[in-house]
């Protein structure tokens, strides 16, 4: 609505300005007269409706969208010479055989001006919103690359909670029922995510307690799962999967490699202004290894980067025999 607005004011008082500088010059040379002021209203009023519709016309095919600045001089140009017959044409209506229009010079020198004039409209139109046009761009492959980056499902994890479900249909239809809702809730969750990118971090947390649901099945008592979550943290917006991505980095890089299994600790605090988000489980972090590439660590730090601007993180640590995923959101974007 903002730019509308700017757009028409500047419309009306540019053309408002040229046209009663031609006026003003008009008069000093052939002294005031109703009709040039006639015709200096209607110059401002169809300069105005054919310069719209040029800007109408270009923003249509998409010309500002790529380098065609031969076509849009070109389109200008024949606007301006619309502009310019309009003039003269409606200068020799009125006035009639008087009508300094109708002579050749002048007639040339006008058409000239009045083009050199719509084509500048045109630079000034360019300049003007070269940094919207920039900002819809960025925002344009902003909005692609996360929507890139949420797309990323581990199908291995799909596979899997479908062999235990199968496991347990004949073994135990109750669980095998509950594990198959909690799947369900992970797929609708994923699919039905905020268009702002973020989510509460309740939800965040339903999500993930379905997903360890599922992986305790598969996993039993070599899965021990302890939650230390702050309650004025539950409100905080946080990307979608990203609790579910440190999760499952932890139990697939950390305790599935252990024979007797481990304990994964989820907690969540406010410090600073920060919401700081840590995953702990069993297990220890080599530097070498860590160099290997893990989708979800990667993925949540892009998403991070793209979301905060660099004013959230993601670090790994070893931590008293357990490795340590810290994620760091400001509370304020």
């Amino acid at each position: 609505m903002k730019t509308k607005q700017a757009y028409w004011t500047c419309q009306v008082l540019g053309w408002a300005s040229y046209a009663s500088l031609g006026m003003w010059m008009a008069s000093r040379q052939a002294g005031w007269s109703a009709e040039v002021t006639a015709g200096y209203a209607l110059y401002f009023l169809y300069s105005i409706a054919l310069t719209h519709l040029l800007r109408w016309y270009v923003n249509r095919r998409g010309w500002l969208d790529g380098p065609r600045y031969l076509r849009l001089f070109l389109a200008a140009w024949i606007t301006g010479l619309v502009q310019a017959v309009l003039v003269i044409g409606i200068s020799s209506l009125i006035v009639g055989r008087r009508s300094a229009f109708l002579r050749p010079s002048i007639a040339a020198g006008s058409t000239i001006a009045i083009s050199f004039v719509t084509i500048g409209w045109m630079v000034v139109y360019l300049a003007v919103t070269s940094g919207r046009r920039y900002r819809e761009k960025q925002l344009a492959l902003r909005e692609a690359e996360l929507r890139g980056l949420e797309a990323q499902i581990n199908p291995h994890f799909l596979f899997n909670s479908l062999n235990s479900i199968r496991g347990l249909v004949v073994e135990n239809p109750p669980l095998a029922q509950d594990l198959i809702t909690r799947l369900a809730n992970i797929l609708r969750y994923n699919l039905h995510r905020d268009a702002g990118h973020t989510v509460p971090l309740d939800s965040e947390l339903e999500a993930a307690s379905d997903y360890l649901a599922l992986e305790s099945a598969r996993y039993e008592d070599r899965l021990r799962i302890s939650f230390a979550i702050d309650p004025a943290t539950l409100s905080i917006a946080v990307p979608p999967m990203l609790l579910q991505m440190l999760v499952e980095n932890g139990i697939k890089h950390g305790i599935a490699a252990l024979p007797s299994g481990g304990e994964l600790l989820v907690r969540s605090a406010l410090k600073d202004d920060m919401l700081v988000l840590q995953v702990e489980n069993s297990g220890h972090f080599e530097e070498e290894k860590s160099r290997l590439p893990r989708l979800g660590l990667n993925n949540i730090r892009e998403r991070l980067r793209i979301l905060y601007a660099g004013r959230a993180g993601l670090e790994l640590a070893n931590r008293d025999g357990r490795v340590a995923a810290t994620v760091r959101i400001p509370i304020r974007q």
